[in-house]
């Protein structure tokens, strides 16, 4: 956060219930000032160009422009602003598309007051703050993503066990030790996981494997 004082804060919350609550909370707090509060997307992008503020507490399932929308339209505008999306949904797809569209925390609208705050605090200061469910939720569903990523690749269930080993920086004893074999038998295995992979080391068949990790 700037030096300049308090977190400024825009509130785009169609429940009116809701949008006076966040903003009752988040006011309270002496180190947060709300700036503007709306109560649905199109006038929120109307005023974003001339809007100065840090974080806006964005809701996903507004009539008319989405919350997904209006941070995809508005933050290519202002890198600076940091969007915390507020929502009941729980859907992958609604959380994977609010953080590629560039939002930087998913929160459940169920969450504490508290957490709220403290997510508000987090965020600005480079954090991405997001619900244990919603945080767990990530975690599974990347997982899922990886283990679709390794049966692609019509690896045995031992050589992707094999795959994880090389990928953690395991030395061939240490991948033998965890699969209960010798290392003539990992490195048997290592051949034939090049082989389907059409790599010809460990960093390139980790990279094919895990694309992204800069293995």
């Amino acid at each position: 956060m700037e030096s300049r004082g308090k977190i400024r804060i825009a509130i785009v919350e169609d429940d009116q219930e809701i949008r006076d609550l966040s903003h009752a909370v988040l006011s309270g707090e002496t180190d947060m000032q709300v700036v503007r509060t709306f109560a649905n997307g199109e006038d929120f992008l109307l005023a974003y160009p001339q809007l100065d503020v840090d974080v806006v507490l964005m809701d996903i399932g507004m009539p008319g422009r989405n919350g997904i929308e209006c941070v995809a339209v508005a933050k290519p505008l202002k890198s600076g602003t940091v969007f915390l999306i507020s929502t009941v949904f729980e859907n992958p797809v609604y959380i994977f598309q609010a953080l590629c569209a560039g939002a930087s925390g998913y929160l459940l609208k169920n969450t504490g007051a508290g957490e709220m705050v403290d997510a508000v605090r987090q965020i600005v200061q480079g954090g991405a703050p997001m619900s244990p469910a919603i945080a767990r939720m990530v975690v599974e569903s990347f997982q899922a993503k990886t283990r679709e990523r390794i049966a692609d690749h019509d690896l045995t269930e031992t050589e992707r066990r094999v795959v994880d080993g090389l990928a953690q920086g395991l030395m061939y004893k240490e991948i033998g030790d965890r699969i209960g074999c010798v290392i003539g038998t990992v490195r048997v295995h290592i051949r034939n996981i090049y082989a389907k992979l059409h790599v010809r080391s460990r960093h390139e068949a980790v990279r094919k494997v895990y694309p992204g990790t800069g293995a």
